[in-house]
């Protein structure tokens, strides 16, 4: 099409402009151009005109942040649907040193946060594994390893990415039929530069010097370095005429970090409150009630800590960066550009922790008033004094690998007809990088823990215990484990794209695709159960190892570390010199040390196939405006294989843990399949030349998460009194399917400034939850309850005192059927209790994948932008406001469909900034939302973790020395911000944690 548009035309006379100075604008203009993305990226289905106008479009001459936001604007205001980006300030320059953190200043963008860094990102209360990425417009692959195994997710982690070699980030809120599916929330696509583009030499080298206040908030032994390095460069140029061109960019980052974090990891047990049994505080009038201060009523809820533990987190990062391009332009009508991208992201994680464990026995409490009632304080009485005071440590590494290959042809057949081709090979790999696996653990403890008492009613977890002490002659290592967690996902795809201009106001855009994506998750597991000790374990430990510690020293930053009641002398201690002495003192040092064997290995192919068709028109009735309608076709294929254990038995080895003893691994095969067909529609008028309508409908599809879809059903290795735990995937799952309506009023009155307000409804149908099934897998016979077990009670005379039960079983009846007893610590037996024919059947209960119902979530966008003039004064800010009626019912135990991830979120930016200096402030603002809805409870109950409101104010500053010399200096969280997570109420904590500022120096030199 050769129409020009009005609007363009008034801006350009209004205007002296000449072409683009900056070299970074034209590193995204150019970027921005139809020949160089894949033939499937979002832009595709811009008119000609607007493509021609994208690669030549010209830009008052200004630099840095204004030039930032004002292309920003520019990209709003001139594609169709609801379109948000983030501009490169400069080469090598991003506003934000990481993607993420720079995308949560877009309205309706919210991060999570890891190790105190942008991890993935929620759009429109939309969550991560329901947002595609796209580098250039290719699909990119995910993997990331959680705590205790793969993740699983498909969300993609941009902590893996530097900022430095990225020209441009596009958030589509809208769908459209070009774009890949898979983003219910958004597609984002992430732009580098091409050389070809450019039609210049570019070079540039960066340095930064960082410093993390978290790592100083670490004990010693773990202590990183406190300054750490930066260095970054940029080189493209070209050469034969324009014919050839060579782009090469790399970063090296290393940054040691460290976080600490307070509360009940292991989750909160909800309980009725007419209950009994399973750990639930006395009935009124029955024995203990009398130390129950405002007992929860029978129609309450409330629920009773599991632990509570403080830990101290050591994170030492290394992340390497790269790209190489080459182009090839043997005419004006055909370019070739092959690339390769290379990302790795290594983390070293030290960790020491403080725990106490409750068992439920006797106690003390007191609570606020129902219907949710909530622990002010609770209190084990431990008579014997007894029971461990925990310590332990972690040393593991972890590394992510991402990869990608891609070749583009883009051919001009002539001035109305265009194809292009565009393929890519891409692999996102994560597994261990220690021999002590991708994650550990090694528990030590003394068993002198006498009564022990939290007081929750500050934001830090009062742990009191006024009877106990740190005695090093009696510390032990308990139990251990050693895990190796594997992932590795990879896309193939190739597509063809073409592009018809039908008449000057029509084309028709249409193109074809196929795109095969490959997950395999495994993981083994090494562990050892000896979490009552071993006998004559302290015997194994000079006192020496030891390390003398204050919590305060830790966690000086969260309110209540002052309470004088707080217990906080315990030891530290150096990992690799107790797993030596562990694994000297077992007689075998593979029992600490991970498996390269995987016990539980699973595999998942999924084949798509597509098409698409865009028709696009123009037309004026009063006023410019223009629509597309657009129809994609998706049909996918699910294969899922799975290796996992066969669980054998029951082994009973400690009060509190239960093992699922395994044998040899078998395989499963399950597959579905589904197809789609997803209508678009995008409509937009220019009332005026200063005020833009958009309305928007499309259909999209965000497909399961690897875990929903993997096959075979896993047996937790742990279980608990109450029974055990597990999972299976449903290959069969059908995708989420949205149906979305967008409406949006823009408004640009002056440079640089710009008002906007969008409303947003999404009709979700197909959303997966969880369904718990109790279930009875391999008929595997419990000791709890069984003949041992109930004599010890009863002629025994232990009653429900587990202590004593395994005592009785342990002095009676070593040697016989399923009895070993192998020594004995505290004056208490250990040893191990085996199910036996006879005993009770073991309930365990499955955690299931489903579609289960249907819900909406609607919401509204607020934008402004203003330059004040020539001053160089500006401020940018938004608001979003999301809800949904998939909302958590704390009342409820049962597996519930709540929204993960949906608030509010609002930003605040303001700039200054001249020929030599700049400043810019960011506020950023979280509203409270749901993290999760299970914490892992050995109830196997629901109960929800939500994140508590959270705010950061990020600083910037800049000087230019030269056209060629900057400097740049930034702190990070400035408040040092506080991020804290509760259950049904805020006083059922589940973590609080410190993570501190921190500080970056740069320069940057511009060749």
């Amino acid at each position: 099409m050769k129409h020009v548009h009005p609007t363009r035309q008034r801006q350009a006379r209004g205007m002296q402009r000449q072409p683009i100075a900056a070299a970074c604008a034209l590193l995204f203009f150019a970027a921005a151009a139809h020949a160089q993305q894949a033939p499937a990226a979002p832009e595709t289905a811009a008119s000609e005109a607007q493509r021609k106008a994208d690669a030549t479009i010209d830009t008052v001459v200004i630099t840095g942040i204004r030039q930032s936001l004002d292309t920003s604007l520019n990209l709003k205001r001139q594609q169709r649907g609801v379109v948000d980006g983030i501009v490169a300030e400069d080469i090598g320059k991003f506003p934000d040193t990481n993607l993420a953190e720079s995308m949560q200043r877009i309205s309706g963008v919210s991060i999570d946060r890891s190790m105190g860094e942008g991890s993935k990102v929620t759009v429109r209360g939309v969550g991560p594994d329901f947002n595609l990425v796209l580098l250039n417009g290719r699909q990119m692959p995910a993997s990331t390893l959680a705590d205790t195994g793969p993740s699983n997710s498909r969300a993609f982690d941009f902590a893996n990415l530097a900022t430095e070699s990225i020209a441009a980030l596009e958030v589509y809120k809208t769908s459209r039929a070009s774009a890949p599916t898979g983003g219910i929330g958004a597609t984002i696509n992430i732009k580098t530069a091409r050389p070809l583009d450019t039609k210049k030499t570019i070079a540039s080298i960066g340095v930064k010097a960082v410093h993390d206040g978290g790592n100083s908030r670490l004990p010693d032994n773990i202590k990183g370095d406190s300054v750490t390095p930066e260095v970054s460069g940029i080189y493209s140029t070209t050469f034969g005429e324009g014919m050839f061109g060579v782009s090469v960019s790399g970063s090296f980052q290393k940054r040691d970090a460290g976080y600490n974090s307070a509360g009940v990891p292991n989750g909160w047990l909800p309980f009725k409150g007419d209950e009994t049994g399973n750990g639930a505080i006395p009935l009124p009038g029955a024995p203990g009630s009398e130390r129950i201060t405002n007992r929860p009523g029978p129609n309450d809820v409330y629920s009773l800590p599991q632990n509570v533990n403080y830990n101290m987190n050591a994170i030492s990062r290394e992340r390497t960066n790269g790209q190489v391009t080459f182009q090839f332009a043997p005419t004006k009508s055909l370019t070739t550009t092959l690339d390769y991208t290379a990302s790795q992201n290594k983390v070293h994680t030290r960790r020491n922790d403080l725990s106490a464990w409750f068992s439920f026995g006797p106690s003390s409490s007191s609570w606020t008033s129902g219907p949710i009632s909530a622990p002010l304080n609770y209190t084990e009485l431990i008579a014997n004094g007894d029971a461990d005071l925990s310590m332990g440590g972690a040393d593991f590494a972890t590394k992510n690998d991402n990869k990608s290959l891609g070749f583009n042809a883009d051919w001009k057949v002539n001035n109305k007809l265009r194809f292009a081709f565009d393929a890519h090979h891409s692999t996102a790999e994560s597994g261990a990088d220690s021999p002590w696996g991708s994650n550990n653990v090694i528990g030590t403890a003394s068993f002198n823990r006498g009564q022990t008492g939290v007081d929750f009613s500050q934001d830090l977890p009062i742990l009191i215990m006024p009877t106990t002490t740190r005695n090093a002659a009696l510390q032990q290592v308990t139990g251990s484990s050693f895990r190796n967690s594997y992932m590795k996902a990879q896309v193939d795809q190739q597509q063809i794209s073409g592009s018809w201009d039908i008449s000057d106001e029509s084309k028709l855009d249409f193109g074809v695709g196929l795109t095969k994506a490959k997950n395999r998750s495994a993981y083994s597991n090494v562990q050892l159960d000896n979490w009552g000790g071993v006998a004559n374990g302290p015997a194994n430990y000079p006192d020496n190892v030891w390390i003398p510690q204050d919590l305060r020293d830790f966690f000086g930053k969260i309110g209540g570390v002052g309470d004088p009641r707080l217990f906080t002398l315990f030891y530290t201690f150096d990992f690799g010199t107790v797993r030596d002495l562990a694994a000297k003192g077992n007689g075998d040092p593979s029992k600490y040390l991970a498996s390269n064997v995987f016990s539980t290995d699973r595999r998942t192919t999924e084949k798509s196939s597509s098409a698409y068709a865009e028709y696009t028109r123009e037309w004026e009735l009063g006023v410019p405006m223009s629509a597309t309608v657009g129809m994609r076709y998706e049909k996918t294929k699910v294969t899922s294989s799975a290796l996992v254990p066969i669980a054998t038995g029951i082994t009973w080895g400690s009060n509190n843990e239960l093992t699922v003893l395994k044998g040899d691994p078998g395989f499963t095969t399950l597959d579905g399949k589904y197809s789609y067909w997803l209508p678009n529609i995008d409509y937009q008028a220019d009332l005026t030349d200063k005020l833009k309508l958009r309305a928007s409908y499309g259909t999209t599809i965000g497909r399961p998460g690897w875990d929903a879809i993997q096959g075979g059903q896993t047996l937790n290795d742990l279980a608990r009194l109450s029974g055990g735990t597990g999972s299976q995937g449903n290959p069969g799952l059908k995708p989420l399917k949205s149906k979305n309506i967008d409406f949006s009023l823009e408004y640009y009155y002056a440079r640089s400034s710009y008002v906007a307000a969008g409303v947003f409804r999404k009709n979700i149908s197909n959303y997966i939850g969880s369904t718990l099934e109790n279930a009875t897998p391999f008929n595997l016979h419990t000791p709890i309850g069984g003949a041992y077990y109930n004599e010890a009670s009863t002629t025994g005379a232990c009653g429900s005192d587990i202590t004593c039960i395994r005592d009785y079983i342990l002095n009676r009846y070593d040697g016989q059927p399923g009895v070993t007893k192998t020594g004995e610590s505290n004056g208490h037996a250990l040893g191990t209790i085996v199910g036996q024919p006879g005993d009770p059947v073991a309930n365990f209960q499955i955690t299931v994948p489903a579609n289960t119902q249907s819900n909406s979530l609607k919401g509204f966008e607020l934008n402004v932008q203003h330059a004040f003039g020539n001053s160089g004064f500006g401020v940018a800010a938004n608001y979003t406001k999301v809800k949904s009626g998939l909302k958590y019912d704390n009342a409820s135990f049962a597996q519930q469909y709540a929204l993960v991830g949906l608030s509010d979120s609002a930003n605040l930016v303001g700039f200054y900034e001249d020929a030599k200096f700049s400043v810019r402030v960011a506020y950023n603002w979280r509203d409270k939302f749901l993290a999760a809805v299970n914490d892992g409870n050995q109830l196997g109950r629901s109960a929800p973790i939500f994140t508590e409101p959270y705010s950061q104010v990020d600083i910037s500053l800049g000087y230019n020395f030269s056209e060629k010399l900057s400097m740049q200096a930034e702190v990070i969280n400035v408040g040092d911000s506080i991020l804290r997570q509760h259950g049904r109420t805020s006083e059922e904590v589940y973590s609080v944690t410190q993570t501190g500022r921190r500080y970056m120096l740069g320069l940057r030199y511009k060749f």
